[in-house]
């Protein structure tokens, strides 16, 4: 099975993980503290921004989509309970 290196810049921590791990599950195991309300991808309170490696996550859903348009997300912005990683280095600023 494929892995990914998931660095969270302000613990300076890289963690592996199985492909397909959502970023807010990543978060909950090493407390790396991101907020949530929802774990749905209704709230957008998990949102986070992807430093680098945005090619490694999964494509948006449609109501992951919704959620970051109304709240006038960035590009490099995800829900950190809808995006899952795929493989490769991934770098979340979270």
């Amino acid at each position: 099975m494929p892995k990914a290196n998931v660095t969270f810049e302000k613990l300076g921590l890289t963690v592996t993980v199985p492909a397909g791990t959502r970023l807010i599950e990543i978060s909950e195991k090493i407390g790396a503290g991101i907020t949530y309300g929802c774990r749905e991808g209704e709230c957008g309170t998990c949102l986070v921004c992807i430093a680098s490696g945005m090619q490694n996550m999964s494509e948006r859903s449609v109501l992951e989509d919704r959620v970051l348009q109304e709240n006038m997300a960035a590009s490099n912005q995800r829900l950190a309970c809808q995006a899952q990683v795929l493989g490769g280095d991934i770098s979340v600023k979270a």
